[in-house]
């Protein structure tokens, strides 16, 4: 729901089809608006206003974040009928029309002939493009400048952190050997959505070196079978920790646990016998363990 001013309020409950054979009814997720986003900081409200599909001239009304385009309709309260009542903006409702558009998959677009009479704009997103019309010129000026402004920083914020990312591996010293691991599976993790399921995801951390798996959807037994390699630099001191987190795209991730090993243990676990697989505890949440293997290689004795 939105206040008077057009502004979000704390969160819209949208009505959302969800896959669960043993819950086949409609169940409702929290769009979380006053959230910090995964990578651009605090979400901010940028534009509102009607829209109207070129085709159809089916009325929408978009609401635009720095990170998402969110196209509603209105709903239009129980018992109104024609004009024999008139609701305040403050009573209305919005029902999601289409999931919300993420602005670092967009292309924004005037039409061949943007002198024509209609103002309409195209966005694509994907494989897919929508044709909208503003209620006018201005209007569609508005909106073209606002989401390219808001894809072009979404777009170049990802660039850096990606950029960021490769000066570290790039930095990294050699070191006296690496840890071969591969994380095979979570098991029993703590649910965090609504039907009692979860979307799981590893990072896998030794000092600044970072390794994230895949994302697994509506499970609580993820078999990610995800392999990475970490350079060792001091055999007594580095630790390797594996922290598991629940995927939301509107809001930062959800924390499911966390577990480490200090590398001095598996040498002596391992001794001459080659890789060892280890199930691991994890910690500060109720349930949830995580099931590594592991292989340390020196390059020389340390």
């Amino acid at each position: 729901m939105f206040d008077g001013t057009g502004l979000p309020c704390r969160a819209l409950r949208v009505r959302k089809k969800m896959s669960d054979p043993q819950n086949p009814t409609s169940v409702f997720k929290q769009l979380v608006f006053n959230s910090v986003t995964n990578c651009l900081g605090p979400r901010k409200f940028l534009h509102s206003g009607k829209l109207f599909k070129a085709k159809s001239s089916k009325e929408l009304y978009g609401f635009l974040f720095n990170d998402f385009l969110l196209l509603t309709q209105v709903i239009k309260p129980l018992g109104s009928s024609g004009s024999d009542k008139v609701f305040s903006k403050t009573h209305l409702q919005y029902r999601m029309y289409k999931t919300p558009i993420f602005l670092n998959e967009v292309l924004v677009k005037l039409p061949t002939d943007p002198s024509g009479d209609e103002p309409l704009f195209h966005i694509s997103h994907i494989d897919r493009v929508y044709t909208l019309r503003a209620e006018s010129i201005n209007e569609r000026t508005a909106w073209v400048q606002k989401i390219k402004a808001a894809s072009e920083l979404f777009i170049e914020t990802e660039k850096k952190k990606r950029e960021k990312a490769y000066l570290v591996r790039s930095q990294r010293a050699t070191g006296i050997g690496r840890l071969m691991v591969n994380i095979v599976e979570g098991i029993e993790l703590k649910p965090c959505r609504s039907h009692g399921k979860s979307n799981p995801y590893c990072e896998v951390t030794m000092g600044s070196q970072c390794h994230i798996t895949k994302t697994l959807q509506d499970t609580l037994n993820p078999k990610w079978n995800s392999n990475c390699q970490f350079f060792i630099k001091d055999l007594e001191q580095d630790v390797l920790c594996v922290t598991v987190f629940e995927r939301d795209q509107f809001s930062p991730d959800d924390f499911l646990g966390r577990t480490e090993i200090r590398l001095a243990e598996i040498k002596k676990d391992q001794g001459s016998k080659g890789p060892i697989t280890k199930r691991l505890l994890l910690h500060e949440v109720p349930t949830g363990e995580i099931v590594v293997r592991l292989d340390l290689q020196l390059f020389e004795e340390a």
